[in-house]
């Protein structure tokens, strides 16, 4: 993180004990997700735990890993936690059939106060990733991160048809390098000042940084 100039970063990973030990160990720079798999019964009194003990700073949902779609209503307890609590709501996607962008369009209309981010946006796939600029253009309590997203000139699109707001730089380290990902958003055709905003002031401003 500081060789390329990360001053904090947002963590999360099936084990939640490895991503608060994290924490701990660089405080103020690691910011914990508690990752959750509402398929389990268990989910929401661990996930309430987490949140009592004021150890994270929101949720992560990975219906691929977890072979969920994102608007199942298993989700539905997780996600009301959050609006209560004023957390925001991480879901990956990209991969069929279980974290489509139009599932998760899906989910942040069932609970509209809530703040849900689209992790990848969309992914690999050009549809999915013009999927994704589409759902959060029309649902607006979706924001969109770029991580593993291959096309530059997306994040551009997002930016302008989205929301200058609603559209966060990520690395997905260490599946992804940041010299990479850097790169891409870089020479994605956004101004000095704009590309600030994707990179720093939009997940501050989100996280309350």
């Amino acid at each position: 993180m500081s060789l390329y100039g990360i001053e904090k970063a947002i963590v999360s990973y099936p084990d939640n004990r490895v991503a608060l030990d994290a924490q701990v160990a660089f405080p103020g720079r690691l910011h914990a997700l508690a990752w959750m798999n509402p398929t389990l019964p268990s989910a929401a009194d661990e996930f309430r735990g987490l949140c009592s003990e004021g150890a994270v700073s929101g949720l992560k949902l990975h219906p691929l890993f977890n072979a969920y779609t994102a608007n199942d209503e298993c989700v539905f307890p997780l996600m009301e936690e959050c609006v209560m609590r004023d957390l925001p709501v991480f879901v990956h996607s990209g991969h069929p059939p279980f974290s489509l962008p139009w599932s998760i369009g899906q989910l942040a209309q069932e609970f509209p106060k809530a703040r849900v981010v689209m992790v990848h946006m969309g992914h690999g796939h050009g549809v999915y990733i013009q999927a994704a600029i589409d759902v959060a253009r029309s649902v607006g309590n979706v924001w969109l991160e770029n991580s593993g997203m291959p096309m530059h000139t997306k994040t551009r699109e997002a930016y302008f048809r989205v929301g200058a707001e609603r559209i966060f730089w990520g690395s997905d380290v260490p599946f992804h390098h940041y010299a990479v990902e850097i790169l891409r958003t870089e020479v994605s055709g956004l101004e000095q000042s704009q590309l600030e905003d994707v990179f720093c002031n939009n997940i501050r401003k989100f996280m309350g940084w």
